[in-house]
């Protein structure tokens, strides 16, 4: 079965590598891709969906990256704690995470923390 879908991908050579483990033995079901390694089905739609959402952007639409620096537009509480992370803060450095909270970073004067991507800006 793998040498018959290694030898269809070699004709058709446009079908894609599965988006889970990078395997080349995808082959198409209907409409649906699928990898016979990790069992893993998408469509061509979800994959371009899935790549457009990856794409993190500040409150004024600017696209974010690893290792930008960026400022605090709003006073944020911080939780189980007294103190404010003050509006102008700037935060050097960024890591963007999947989650709710989409940057990791350190504060100085607070540490290490998590912040939503739409309370701040790039600078």
């Amino acid at each position: 079965m793998i040498d018959t879908i290694r030898w269809r991908n070699q004709v058709m050579n446009n079908l894609p590598n599965c988006p889970k483990c990078n395997s080349e033995y995808t082959y198409e079901d209907g409409n649906l891709f699928v990898c016979p390694e990790c069992a893993y089905e998408w469509t061509a739609e979800s994959q371009e969906a899935e790549a457009e959402a990856a794409v993190v952007r500040d409150a004024y639409g600017n696209e974010l990256n690893d290792g930008d620096t960026i400022t605090v537009i709003k006073d944020l509480k911080v939780k189980g704690s007294s103190n404010v992370v003050k509006m102008g803060t700037t935060v050097k450095n960024i890591k963007l995470v999947e989650g709710d909270h989409d940057i990791d970073c350190k504060i100085p004067g607070f540490g290490a923390m998590q912040l939503k991507s739409e309370f701040v800006k790039k600078i």
